[in-house]
């Protein structure tokens, strides 16, 4: 008697649970060959405001932390994703047609990447904070604060390093962040829910909504908990940046702009993805006689 194989379902990650999407609607996803792979939650707007009420939740107990520990959690994340590889390596391929080396390489740098991010997370501040020269007997420190809830649009080509490349900063400064994953790509990132959810990363600091950045996107950056919104995944759609950019303007959130060209997924990032998402709080303190 031949066996049935038990097929899986795809669903959200909302507030460290896998709930399907309020709208009880899904979408085929298909392989790079157009051949039928899985169904997916379709997220819908209502399923964007439940992902940020838990994203906000998570926020104060997420930022409170110390740099150092946020640093194990990235790690702990590279951890996982290491022992999951063979998973990744399948999803990379079905998604995007890669060869297996190709696939390969994707995953070594997704997980290369954690662990650089993890790396800055205690030197950070260091680095861009100061103890600022004043004229009179004070003392003057600036240091960098985690800006808040952070809409993430992940890149719709690179599945799985792109989606890593840019969730990784919000994270790793103390931000929680809703994310929209690739709609033609989604598997590749409900995977990367999965090691969340396992791994040490509280519930509710990432979200992942799988759906299309077209429909989402508005309601992200115009949703008024919001407090920035990285573009950076919708780079190259002109249209959709600008229209994005104008709804985040109701609440001057912090906009990480999209290029003009998607980057380079694999040319270490820099500094600028972890700063586009702090604030700097400036304090004075008398030097005591």
């Amino acid at each position: 008697m031949a066996r049935i194989d038990v097929r899986k379902t795809y669903k959200l990650y909302i507030g460290g649970a896998f709930p399907r999407s309020e709208s009880g609607h899904s979408y085929e996803v298909l392989d790079s060959k157009g051949r039928f792979v899985a169904n997916a939650s379709l997220a819908s707007r209502k399923d964007v405001r439940d992902a940020v009420v838990a994203a906000r939740k998570a926020f104060g107990g997420w930022a409170g932390r110390t740099a150092y520990n946020r640093g194990q959690v990235l790690y702990r994340i590279a951890e996982v994703m290491e022992d999951r590889r063979p998973q990744f390596e399948e999803a990379v391929r079905r998604s995007e047609g890669a060869s297996a080396a190709a696939a390969r390489g994707q995953v070594d740098a997704a997980v290369d990447r954690l662990v650089w991010y993890a790396g800055w997370a205690d030197k950070l501040a260091q680095v861009i904070g100061n103890a600022n020269p004043v004229a009179g007997p004070f003392f003057n420190h600036t240091a960098p604060e985690p800006t808040g809830v952070v809409g993430v649009l992940a890149p719709q080509s690179s599945s799985l390093l792109g989606l890593v490349a840019t969730v990784a900063p919000v994270i790793v400064t103390g931000n929680t962040a809703v994310v929209v994953s690739s709609y033609s790509r989604p598997l590749p990132a409900v995977t990367f829910a999965e090691v969340l959810a396992t791994s040490d990363v509280p519930g509710g600091v990432v979200n992942l909504l799988t759906g299309d950045a077209q429909v989402l996107g508005p309601w992200l950056a115009a949703h008024m908990d919001v407090n920035a919104i990285d573009l950076v995944g919708v780079a190259g759609d002109t249209a959709l940046a600008t229209e994005l950019e104008v709804a985040a303007a109701d609440n001057v959130k912090r906009v990480r702009r999209a290029p003009a060209a998607e980057p380079d997924w694999t040319v270490e990032p820099g500094l600028t993805p972890m700063t586009a998402f702090l604030e700097t709080k400036t304090v004075w303190h008398p030097i005591g006689v």
